[in-house]
Order: structure tokens, then sequence, then C-alpha cells
């Protein structure tokens, strides 16, 4: 028996990094049910059993320590949340989710990536300065010009970085800034529609020259929180802590009741009306794909 880490998974075969090297797996048939359910993804410790001819079977899967939700990858340190400056612009409702999906995973450290700042017409150091001041760290750079791509790499030593992100913002060109040893597909942006098109097709474990992994990820803009109680949303919002439990209701869905600290803090300036506002669209969308999901239970 070897125990190895989950490289990449890819039409039911598994790429498992051990100690004697890469191994290509199957799953034994006992876990094909608990695939469905919870998966075997990019990141995961197995115990998997070598066969003759130089493949393997995954036995055991190890305790994860956390799960990104989507794109799939476990035991994971961090997260780079990557946008762009422009083409595709910057939108704060899709940061906000991405933030949310970050923060309900269980992700430790979360930090903001900004490409394309070539492209940017306004002050640099206005943009995203409402999430500097909640403790998000934001690096601002353009992997065009090789600016700020120091910067981000200090993040990057000894970590399992998962990049994340919509399509097209650049994320494989800025990882071959990083380290040119990855050779990333990279793609153009559709003149009609603005957006990228997809060049990363699957979530894949890369060794980092500066030690440690980089996650490069398919691109996406639409995440599906429905698992997510509605309730558990405003802790996904760390700017909310100081004001969570001295609602005068509780629970308080923090949106229309009266007495509500968190809209209080919201109307104040405590909290910024961008983020307060994301809450709110956020919680809609929880609530209304719940009612989706048990309308289908019924039939």
């Amino acid at each position: 028996m070897l125990q190895g880490r989950v490289i990449k998974a890819y039409n039911s075969f598994f790429y498992v990094q051990t100690e004697i090297g890469l191994i290509t797996c199957k799953l034994r048939g006992r876990f094909k049910k608990a695939r469905r359910e919870l998966g075997v993804v990019p990141g995961d410790w197995v115990i998997i059993d070598s066969l003759p001819d130089g493949t393997g079977v995954i036995e055991e899967i190890l305790p994860r320590r956390q799960l990104l939700k989507r794109p799939a990858v476990a035991n994971l340190t961090q997260v780079v949340l990557t946008f762009a400056a422009a083409q595709p612009d910057l939108h704060p409702l899709l940061l906000n989710r991405f933030l949310v999906l970050a923060e309900w995973s269980g992700v430790d450290k979360i930090i903001i990536c900004v490409n394309k700042m070539d492209l940017y017409q306004g002050e640099p150091e206005d943009l995203l300065s409402t999430y500097r001041k909640i403790g998000y760290p934001v690096v601002l750079l353009s992997a065009r010009e090789g600016r700020g791509i120091e910067e981000l790499k200090s993040y990057l030593s000894g970590e399992t970085t998962v990049f994340a992100g919509p399509s097209g913002v650049g994320k494989s060109s800025l990882l071959n800034a990083i380290d040119a040893t990855l050779s990333l597909q990279t793609g153009q942006i559709s003149e009609k529609i603005k957006r990228g098109k997809h060049t990363t097709r699957t979530a894949e474990l890369m060794p980092y020259a500066g030690g440690g992994y980089i996650v490069d990820t398919p691109g996406f803009s639409a995440m599906d929180l429905s698992a997510m109680e509605a309730d558990d949303l405003a802790s996904c919002f760390p700017d909310f802590a100081p004001y969570l439990g001295r609602c005068r209701f509780s629970p308080c869905s923090h949106s229309h009741e009266p007495g509500c600290i968190v809209k209080e803090a919201a109307e104040e300036g405590g909290i910024s009306r961008e983020r307060y506002e994301a809450y709110l669209s956020i919680r809609q969308e929880i609530q209304e794909a719940q009612k989706i999901a048990q309308r289908k239970e019924y039939k």
C-alpha cells in the first residue's frame, strides 16, 4: 500500500503523486457510490494498492482538512480569487459570490488578485479599498507587463494555492508569468460578448517552482450556493462579525427586521453599502434556489 495525493481527476482516472512517482489509478468498487456523493477530487490524500502493470487502485480516502466546493479541491491552504480590472470588468456582486464560496468552504487564507491593471483607467489605490479595510489582501498586477508579479509570488511559497475566478481574467497568463515551467494554454477575449474562452478544463495540482502547489481551475461565473442555509450567510461576511448577535430578533435575516444592528451599520457606514447589497442579493439567490429544489422534490 502507498499513500499519495491526487493531482488530477479525469474521465474516471485519478493521477496520484506518490514517493515512487505518479501512478494512474481507478476507484475500488465500494467507493463509486461515495464518489457520486462526495467525490475524490484533486488535493485528496489517498491510500492506493499498486498493481503489477504499474497502475493502482484507490483503497482509502484520508480525512480532508477542508474542501473548496467549486472548483472541487481538497486540502488547499489558500485561494487567490482572480479578476480583471477590465475586459471583462470587475463586478462587485460576482466578487462577493466568490468570497462567500471561499469563506463557506473554510479556506483560511483568501487573497484577491486583480490582473490587467494596464487597462485600468482609475486610481489604483481606490480599487477594492473596501476589501482591504475588511482584511483581505489585494494584489494589483499586470501579467502582460510583469507588474506586481513579485508581490503575488511572496504569498505562494510552501502553500497549496487555488487560483479561481471568472473566465477571461487571464489566470493562465498570470500563472505563466509566475512560473514559466507551467506553460499553460491561454485564450483570447471574445470581441462579441467581452468574455473569455475557457482554456483550463480541469482542476490540477501543479508543483510550484518556489515550493508547494498551484491549482489552475476552469473559469466560471455561476455558482451553486443552495446547499448553504440562508441564515448562515452572514457568517461568511467577516465585516458583519462585530454586529452579529446584537439584533433585536434572533434569528435575524438582516434584511427587513426592526432593530437589526447589521442593517443599521450599513446605513451608518460601518458596513459598506456594496457589501450589504451583495449580502441581500446572495441571500435571495439562496432562498430562490432552495425553493426550486424543494418543488423538484415534491414532483
